[in-house]
């Protein structure tokens, strides 16, 4: 069970990410019905968007997720990792658009592919979060570098 703050945000992204590498940053609004909360603009400026994409890259990192979605709310100009544990995110073009389900279907589509070339047969090739990794090995997440 996770417990959390309910956060009175400025500003809120759902951002997918793919392949620990591949960051789509989209403005999101919860508050609207289902089918309207990819149709919002939010004014954001460039230092949050670099804040938001390296906090999906490191949680991800973490995690060890190739694929996720990760949902930042914005509250005076500081990010809040909201949910960030959705190996399994909607990308259905009717709920996220057009133009971000057809990113998501190229970014899985590159990821795939390149998995399918580095695949080594009899090796375990998945992707161990630091998490995970630092639990296993009985180290300290900051000697994994």
């Amino acid at each position: 069970m996770m417990l959390q703050e309910e956060v009175k945000f400025d500003i809120y992204f759902r951002c997918y990410s793919i392949d620990q590498r591949h960051v789509r940053i989209m403005p999101y609004e919860p508050r609207h019905p289902y089918h309207l909360r990819y149709q919002t603009e939010w004014k954001t400026p460039n230092e949050i968007l670099q804040m938001v994409e390296e906090g999906v890259l490191t949680l991800n990192e973490y995690l060890g997720y190739d694929l996720n979605t990760v949902e930042f709310a914005i509250r005076d100009g500081v990010p809040v990792a909201i949910d960030f544990c959705n190996p399994a995110p909607d990308a259905e073009a009717a709920n996220v658009g057009q133009t971000n389900f057809e990113w998501v279907v190229e970014a899985v589509s590159e990821m795939a592919i390149r998995k399918a070339r580095e695949h080594i047969p009899g090796r375990d090739n998945l992707s161990w979060g630091k998490f995970m990794r630092a639990a296993v090995m009985k180290r300290s997440l900051n000697d994994l570098g």
